[in-house]
C-alpha cells in the first residue's frame, strides 16, 4: 500500500510540476505576445506621427512659399495702383492636392486607438480649418471665373483687334 502511495505521490508531484511548467509557459507566451503587440502598436503610432509630421512640415513650407508669391503679386498690384495705372487683371486659380480621405486612412490605420485624444482633437480642428479654407478658395475662384475671366477675354479680344488693325495700316 505504501508503494502505491509513493507512486501516487510521485505522480502527483510530477503532474503538479508539469502543470506549473505549462502555466509558466502559457503565461510567458501571453506576456511575449502582449509585449510584441505593444511594440507593434508603438511602431505603428510612430509611423502615423512621422507621417503627420512630414505632411504638416510640407504644408508649412508650401504655405511659406505661396505667401511670398502672394506678397510679391500684391506688391506689384499696389505699385501699379500707386503709379496711377490699372493693374493687370489675372484670374484667380487655386489648386490643391488635399484629400480628406488621407486623414480617414491615417485614422483607420490605427490612429484612433493609438493617438492621444488631444492629438485627435487637434487633427479634427486642422481638418475643419482646411475644409473652411478650401470652401473660401472655391468661392473666390467662382467669383474670379464670373467677374475677372470674362473681362480678360474681352481685353484680349480688344487687344487682338487693335494689333490686327495696326498691322493693316
Amino acid at each position: 500500500m505504501e508503494d502505491k502511495r509513493k507512486t501516487f505521490s510521485a505522480r502527483l508531484v510530477r503532474w503538479t510540476a508539469e502543470l506549473v511548467l505549462v502555466f509558466i509557459g502559457v503565461s510567458a507566451a501571453f506576456w511575449l505576445n502582449s509585449y510584441q503587440q505593444h511594440q507593434q502598436e508603438a511602431n505603428r503610432r510612430d509611423q502615423i506621427l512621422a507621417s503627420l509630421e512630414r505632411w504638416l512640415g510640407e504644408g508649412i513650407e508650401s504655405g511659406r512659399i505661396n505667401a511670398v508669391k502672394e506678397e510679391q503679386q500684391a506688391a506689384e498690384f499696389q505699385h501699379a495702383l500707386d503709379a496711377g495705372e490699372m493693374p493687370r487683371l489675372r484670374p484667380f486659380i487655386f489648386t490643391t492636392d488635399y484629400n480628406p480621405g488621407d486623414f480617414a486612412t491615417l485614422l483607420q490605420a490605427g490612429g484612433i486607438e493609438l493617438l492621444d485624444v488631444e492629438t485627435l482633437t487637434a487633427l479634427r480642428n486642422e481638418e475643419s480649418v482646411i475644409r473652411w479654407g478650401l470652401s473660401r478658395m472655391a468661392h473666390y475662384q467662382k467669383l474670379s471665373d464670373e467677374l475677372i475671366v470674362p473681362n480678360l477675354d474681352r481685353t484680349h479680344t480688344e487687344l487682338l483687334k487693335r494689333i490686327q488693325a495696326e498691322r493693316h495700316r
